[in-house]
């Protein structure tokens, strides 16, 4: 099977899809395909770059951020809660709640709570997400 990228005169973009090429000449000769948007059957090829594969090896690109970057990103976050967030400590869980339910200011917060808590939390629909990690010192690196 060929696929065409296929232009009506008001240049409709569609695709169609022929057993040889011949097929599609065949057809548009009979006036057998038609613009799905117009009706044309004034119908031609467009222009496509081929898709062609070379032999030389090319250099992968990075599948994403690298370790030393997503520590970086987890330690910019923990930094900005930490700097604009309100710490509740082992009340956490108590004053998500409290927030959740309108009883007190909303607000962001962080703190402790076990995994109990955290589990009662989202049940409720009360969405928490734990805080990263603090990123190690050098003189704790290896």
């Amino acid at each position: 099977m060929i696929k065409y990228a296929l232009l009506c005169p008001q240049d409709h973009p569609f695709e169609g899809w022929f057993s040889t090429s011949s097929d599609f000449d065949d057809q548009r000769a009979k006036a057998q395909i038609e613009c799905p948007f117009c009706a044309s059957p004034d119908i031609r090829k467009a222009i496509v770059a081929p898709a062609v594969t070379g032999t030389k090896a090319q250099t992968p690109q990075p599948a994403g951020p690298t370790p030393e970057m997503r520590a970086m990103m987890m330690g910019q976050i923990r930094q900005h809660v930490e700097t604009t967030f309100d710490y509740m400590g082992d009340q956490f869980a108590a004053e998500a709640r409290a927030i959740h339910e309108g009883e007190s200011e909303n607000r962001g917060i962080y703190g402790e709570a076990t995994p109990k808590q955290v589990q009662d939390l989202a049940k409720d629909g009360i969405a928490v997400a734990p805080l990263p990690p603090k990123p190690l010192e050098k003189r704790e690196l290896n």
